[in-house]
């Protein structure tokens, strides 16, 4: 099972930037999709944002849309989540997800393994 590790989580003031980074154990990271999930206290973990294995095709969710970016980078075997313009509302643990394909990732119905979690903090 391929083991994934975030990082790059903190606190930030709204309309501000993060990078979170997901670095994954296994060289076989190159034929996952990969995606990020969040979860807000009290509320249950949401999708935001996936990639395919080959980086060609991502999806983001609407709330997200504009002001996130994922990227991967094969070499590093490392998945990406750049948050721009950020709210309140963003404030949550950021998961990072490995499945067999970009819709799997996105509906979260075959994830084949996740992080621990960084915490995103952002204050208005």
């Amino acid at each position: 099972q391929v083991k994934l590790v975030e990082s790059g989580g903190g606190l930030v003031q709204a309309g501000g930037s993060l990078r979170l980074s997901c670095a994954a154990s296994e060289r076989t990271f190159s034929t996952y999709a990969m995606g990020w999930f969040r979860q807000a206290p009290g509320k249950e973990r949401d999708f935001v944002a996936a990639i395919s294995w080959n980086g060609m095709s991502a999806e983001l969710a609407d709330s997200v849309k504009g002001r996130f970016t994922i990227s991967r980078d094969k070499t590093k075997n490392t998945v990406y989540l750049q948050m721009n313009s950020l709210k309140p509302e963003d404030t949550a643990i950021y998961y990072c997800a490995a499945g067999q394909s970009l819709r799997t990732v996105v509906t979260s119905t075959s994830i084949l393994s996740w992080g621990q979690g960084t915490q995103v903090t952002v204050s208005s």
